[in-house]
């Protein structure tokens, strides 16, 4: 395991080059990017993010809630400054076993139906192993149904779960072992093109891997944080209240880390990091924003800067559950958010390089 060296205090102003390991970033986000963690379901997805915190110097532990908590001593101890991000993803549950053998569901996360139809997903037992299966339409068939396959609302009442077993009947898929509540991982499909990473769930593990690299390339320059850090990695975020606890009393500054929504009438794009001026709830901390904005300039960051009309965070949850701390919102571009996602590694990096930065202090 790594450490840092506390009696070397060395900082911001000593103008320590802090170089991101992309390698490093690109293969933890990968391998975390494989391990199904809908929200509810995330142990398997914490436990890998442990010990990778561990590895490069945090102690860690676990809430009565969950959630993941990295603590690292700064130069100055009496106040804290916490990152967050979330690990948990969109997914769906068993709604219900249909006469048919086939599955209704339920969604976990705000996403449209749409953008999951033809996916292929796994439906994890409580204790006879996985199944594989398709998302689709009822009435999927073109040769079948004709137009109506077109003309067809998505929702609930007409998308199921086609099961890659022999079932036709609710009795049958009960056999097999399945049952309501179920979870349904939906597959990433990942893939790594001429530095673009494309996959469903870079929301928000693309944000995990960037404070991972901005803590490693601290610990690499051998700089200790300006204040105590604490690094809090949700669970609950896709259904609105991820960070409501865990984030110590004396926390001072939270700086919250998810995707920026690239698209039509946006600043954001998928090469740069951006900083979230306001969302659905509000603006952020206009102190907090200038500061990220001077930290990005003195180092030649193109920080790029957004509003997200659809958009809520982690930082929210905090302010909503009475967390009395300066909040801002940071992350790497991603494009078809809730959808098939897709980010580059220019993205990655500059929002490591960010983190670190900040982390770094003055």
């Amino acid at each position: 395991m790594a450490h840092f060296d506390l009696d070397r205090k060395v900082g911001y102003n000593n103008h320590v080059t802090l170089n991101i390991d992309s390698e490093y970033l690109t293969q933890f986000l990968v391998g975390l990017l494989a391990i199904p963690s809908p929200t509810g379901d995330c142990n398997r997805a914490l436990d890998f993010t442990d010990r990778a915190l561990r590895d490069i110097g945090l102690s860690t532990r676990r809430t009565p809630k969950g959630a993941l908590i990295g603590t690292l001593d700064g130069r100055v101890n009496d106040v804290s400054h916490a990152v967050t991000a979330h690990v948990d993803t969109l997914g769906a549950m068993v709604k219900e076993i249909k006469t048919n053998g086939r599955l209704s569901l339920s969604l976990l996360g705000n996403y449209p139906w749409n953008a999951i139809e033809g996916e292929t997903v796994t439906i994890a037992t409580e204790e006879r192993g996985e199944y594989r299966g398709t998302v689709q339409l009822i009435h999927a068939s073109k040769h079948v149904h004709g137009p109506r396959v077109g003309e067809a609302v998505r929702d609930a009442s007409t998308m199921e779960v086609r099961i890659d077993a022999i079932t036709s009947t609710d009795t049958e898929t009960r056999a097999l072992g399945i049952e309501v509540g179920d979870f349904v991982y939906l597959d990433p499909r990942i893939e790594q093109v001429n530095g673009f990473i494309r996959s469903r769930h870079l929301d928000n593990k693309a944000g995990v891997a960037c404070i991972l690299a901005a803590v490693k390339a601290l610990n690499d320059a051998k700089i200790v944080p300006a204040h105590r850090l604490v690094v809090h990695i949700s669970h609950y975020e896709e259904v609105g209240h991820g960070a409501a606890v865990g984030i110590p009393p004396d926390c001072h500054e939270l700086l919250t880390v998810d995707m920026a929504a690239v698209g039509e009438g946006q600043t954001s794009d998928e090469f740069h990091c951006t900083l979230c001026i306001k969302d659905s709830a509000g603006p952020y901390h206009i102190d907090f924003n200038r500061k990220l904005r001077k930290l990005a300039a003195q180092n030649e960051i193109t920080l790029r800067t957004d509003v997200y009309p659809f958009y809520g965070s982690d930082g929210e949850a905090f302010w909503r559950s009475g967390g009395d701390a300066r909040v801002a919102l940071i992350g790497p571009g991603v494009d078809a958010s809730h959808s098939y996602e897709r980010t580059h590694i220019n993205a990655l990096v500059d929002t490591a390089k960010m983190i670190a930065h900040y982390l770094a202090g003055e």
